[in-house]
């Protein structure tokens, strides 16, 4: 037995049982001497609605038509049967399809056609009765309570589903945006930065090929060491966009203070000299989004040296600790020279990005010019511990 064994059974369970309803109806309104026709047009509209499987259906029979044209089929009838010398009978099975009917149109039809179909339906059942009352009056108000209090579950059942359909959707849209907002920062924070690093001694490795060919085999091994490394990173980026897992995220590119070093290491450059200066105080069991955002100043910062100041000489990696808080700083000696082409500056929303991991953990960024010298760029983050 597959897995829609069960909803195929209590398929069949429910089109075998709108059919036997149905059939009474026919039975019933014979034996009353109604007339059978008018029964037979709201049954088959009514059956149609609610059977018509929902692959096969055509683009045109919307919900609205499904729900709305048997409910306007059941007033017509009722209509008609109120005329003199007319009686008709009102049999359950036609009311059995109209709440199906009434459920259907509240839960899946689009606003506001949901309040017009629902209402239809509604009216139709409320009339209906109408037709076997015509000569004693007295018990139709008793039967219409009876029906409005079903027609009210009914519909009220119907809207708290599609509540929650609109809140599942609604999840589910928020869940795909932030895992899209998530692989987007992966992308930009990690295979940007090795990228741009391929670029940057791709020209330095044009440069030194005529003036120093001795030295070139450093730059193409940082070069090749880049390359791996974006390599590894788009892998595991798409790893995750491929995994719909409840651990797809744990396997995102991420970094701690070990990283770091890393980090700072693979940057180095024959024209720039990267130094890490990490605080003897820093303790290595710091908080994980706490490294893995300090890791992603530091990523980031770098980044944004190689784009906006690639004639920077030195550049300072510093890490504090007094234990209230964790300061991460980037400073180079750059002008803002760059020869990168325009296509590789960037759009601004790494540091938009690296400004929401921050406070999102109560810390606070600041980026801008050195306080200390005339020339160069400072990115600062520190991150309180009790926050963490």
């Amino acid at each position: 037995m597959t897995s829609d064994s069960p909803r195929t059974c209590s398929r069949a369970f429910v089109i075998a049982l709108l059919v036997m309803a149905g059939i009474v109806d026919l039975v019933v309104a014979e034996a009353n001497d109604s007339a059978i026709w008018p029964h037979a047009v709201v049954l088959a509209l009514g059956f149609a609605a609610l059977l018509w499987p929902a692959r096969r259906r055509p683009e045109w029979l919307t919900p609205q038509l499904r729900t709305g044209a048997p409910a306007v089929a059941s007033l017509l009838f009722t209509v008609g049967s109120l005329l003199p010398s007319r009686q008709d009978s009102f049999i359950p099975g036609e009311a059995i399809v109209l709440l199906c009917l009434l459920f259907t149109a509240v839960r899946h039809c689009p606003q506001p056609w949901a309040v017009v179909c629902g209402i239809l339906n509604g009216v139709a059942l409320l009339g209906a009765p109408a037709r076997s009352y015509q000569d004693d009056l007295s018990s139709l108000p008793d039967f219409t309570v009876v029906v409005l209090l079903v027609i009210g579950a009914v519909a009220g059942l119907a809207a708290f589903l599609r509540s929650q359909d609109y809140r599942r959707a609604v999840a589910v849209s928020a869940t795909r945006r932030s895992e899209r907002v998530a692989i987007a920062a992966d992308l930009h924070d990690f295979v940007a930065h090795h990228v741009t690093g391929i670029l940057v001694q791709t020209q330095v490795a044009r440069m030194m090929a005529t003036t120093q060919p001795e030295n070139l085999d450093t730059v193409l091994a940082g070069i090749e060491r880049a390359a791996t490394e974006a390599l590894a990173s788009m892998r595991r980026t798409v790893g995750v966009l491929r995994d719909t897992g409840p651990d797809a995220a744990d396997r995102r590119p991420v970094g701690d203070l070990a990283g770091i070093a890393e980090l700072t290491a693979g940057f180095a450059s024959p024209v720039q000299h990267v130094t890490l200066d990490r605080d003897p105080a820093v303790p290595d069991d710091l908080p994980h989004e706490v490294q893995a955002a300090a890791f992603r100043v530091v990523q980031e910062a770098l980044t944004n040296v190689r784009r906006h100041a690639a004639d920077a000489t030195e550049v300072t990696v510093r890490l504090r600790h007094d234990g209230r808080r964790l300061e991460v700083g980037v400073t180079d000696d750059g002008r803002g020279g760059t020869q990168l082409p325009a296509a590789a500056h960037g759009g601004g929303f790494g540091l938009v990005g690296l400004t929401e991991r921050v406070t999102a953990l109560g810390g606070d960024l600041r980026v801008g010019p050195r306080a200390d010298r005339p020339e160069g760029w400072e990115v600062r983050a520190l991150f309180p511990m009790g926050k963490a």
